[in-house]
């Protein structure tokens, strides 16, 4: 017995694409497969000469609520970051890449730095890189734990949930001093969880945010910050 064939309501409701929509999409899809592929060479050819990692431009991804410091911003917590660690000592870069990248071109060989990024693209700094989602916050190497001389912060989100989380992995890593970059509504938080207290110095980024962004510290941030400054 052959039935025929109906053709589905619902298949006639399926919306589609337009040509220009279309169009545009492949392209973004093409660009997106060109970059993938630059960073696998960049990431192979890193294994022979590491410095060609300086080179590498990685742009903001606003669907990661990603927000690049400007250059002030950046070498002011990299000068910070390598005061406290020392001659020999490890930074931890927690959702802050542009920090991690500042560090690169200022630290000694003894100095380490290490990124924990959620970012993938982020990867080709090899063994610095460890993937990190703060709903996550402890599926990061057990061997990590407090061996940092200082944890820099900069959750991507300004929600309690991630802030909450996003304390936990930086006092898991930390020996002692925190940095923390969040907006200033999280400032009663910050205080609560981790024992902050707001900076007079501010944080800028390359592309202004709508949101009052600052910088929380643990001990005498500013203090120091003159310091270097004078």
């Amino acid at each position: 017995m052959i039935f025929n064939e109906e053709k589905d309501d619902d298949d006639e409701d399926e919306p589609e694409l337009s040509l220009s929509t279309l169009a545009a999409l492949n392209e973004f899809l093409s660009e997106k497969k060109e970059r993938e592929e630059r960073l696998r060479s960049i990431a192979e050819s890193a294994e022979k000469d590491n410095k060609i990692l300086d080179e590498v431009v990685l742009e903001e991804d606003w669907q990661l609520s990603q927000f690049w410091y400007d250059d002030h911003t950046s070498a002011v917590l990299a000068r910070e970051a390598l005061r406290l660690a020392g001659s020999e000592g490890r930074i931890a870069c927690i959702s802050c890449p542009t920090l991690y990248k500042e560090l690169r071109k200022w630290k000694p060989e003894s100095v380490k730095a290490h990124l924990f990024e959620y970012d993938t693209r982020f990867s080709v700094y090899g063994d610095d890189f460890t993937f990190y989602d703060y709903h996550s916050p402890l599926e990061v190497p057990r061997e990590l734990s407090s061996s940092f001389e200082v944890v820099v912060a900069d959750p991507p989100f300004l929600s309690e949930e991630c802030l909450t989380k996003t304390a936990l992995t930086m006092r898991y890593l930390s020996k002692g001093p925190l940095i923390l970059c969040t907006g200033s509504i999280m400032e009663d938080l910050a205080g609560r969880l981790l024992q902050l207290k707001m900076c007079a110095f501010q944080p800028k980024h390359r592309n202004n945010l709508a949101n009052y962004f600052r910088c929380y510290a643990n001990y005498d941030f500013d203090s120091t910050l003159i310091t270097h400054e004078t």
